[in-house]
């Protein structure tokens, strides 16, 4: 593996995912193997698990980590070529992403979408440019489109928790938000779970419809309680419009997820990538039930997070 941006970047899901469960056995098996090196973590936009579970991941790999909130401790950044820097931008990203090339041998990079220009979001502007100005192995640590290290440790929970000789139904739930929130995870998660083996649907208001890149042959259904139906495992996740880029639009149902309509279900686990709304998106009662994985999905970042670190340190030692 020489970068993770999408699972396109993953040779094997399936292999990959046991080699994770694998790694959680004994996160310390390879302690040894970034002894030496240096993972570089820059962050555009807030984070907890992110930045947590990655630092962790790497201390369990031997890997120095240097971190740098670029938002706040570093110089603002120019990201168009050919431009007159004689506003408030004061390096330009290629400068930066080769000066951090020399510090570091992984750099992780995260960069959220901006909400306001649809074509800069999908085209991946920012992390695009770091990527091609930088000269060491790109992690994304979520960017405008997708959160590639969420949807595997999702993927992670999923494979623990399924039930044995059954395909799996996943339901992607659309929740209520009081701001517009990028579209990212849900993204992400629908082009995961398109590689995977389970019935897959999407649900939400009208309107709501995320980008058919990512969720190419996925079911979309536009009623809560009928996509709910018999479902195994349940995410919920807020997003804005994609067609009305980044507008909240008024939605006439009560979209919250309650215990009440989890009833349909074939007994769901309940997913959420966190941070959440409590009682806007989802009601306390789920998210406290024994159902819920939220909390198995927040540990198993670290080994997400840790599986590609080391796919990347072993591509490097072998090349």
């Amino acid at each position: 593996m020489k970068r993770f941006f999408s699972v396109d970047d993953v040779a094997n899901l399936d292999v990959l995912l046991q080699e994770a469960i694998h790694i959680k056995k004994n996160p310390l098996q390879k302690s040894e193997l970034g002894k030496g090196k240096t993972l570089g973590l820059v962050f555009l936009n807030s984070s907890l698990r992110t930045r947590l579970s990655t630092q962790k991941a790497a201390q369990n790999l031997g890997l120095n980590t240097i971190i740098l909130n670029a938002n706040q401790e570093a110089w603002t950044w120019e990201f168009e070529d050919g431009a007159i820097m004689n506003g408030g931008t004061v390096e330009h990203i290629k400068d930066a992403a080769q000066v951090l090339s020399q510090y570091c041998d992984i750099i992780g990079i995260r960069c959220f979408a901006g909400l306001t220009n649809k074509e800069e979001d999908t085209s991946e502007k920012v992390f695009s440019l770091f990527e091609k100005y930088a000269s060491v192995p790109i992690i994304s640590l979520e960017s405008a489109t997708l959160h590639p290290l969420q949807s595997l440790a999702d993927c992670i929970t999923i494979e623990e928790q399924k039930p044995i000789n059954k395909k799996p139904k996943v339901v992607l739930t659309w929740a209520p938000h009081i701001k517009s929130i990028p579209h990212a995870v849900g993204n992400s998660f629908a082009q995961w779970m398109n590689k995977t083996d389970c019935e897959f649907v999407i649900t939400h208001p009208k309107g709501y419809e995320l980008d058919p890149k990512f969720t190419q042959n996925a079911t979309i259904e536009y009623n809560q309680e009928v996509a709910l139906q018999d479902a195994d495992f349940v995410y919920i996740k807020n997003w804005s419009s994609f067609e009305k880029y980044g507008k909240i639009l008024e939605t006439e149902e009560d979209w919250m997820l309650t215990n009440e309509k989890l009833k349909v279900t074939n007994n769901a686990k309940i997913m959420h990538c966190l941070p959440v709304r409590r009682n806007v998106e989802v009601s306390d009662e789920v998210l406290d039930s024994p159902n819920s994985l939220i909390y198995q999905q927040a540990n198993n970042r670290t080994y997400a997070a840790q599986i590609v670190l080391q796919k990347i340190l072993e591509s490097n030692e072998n090349a």
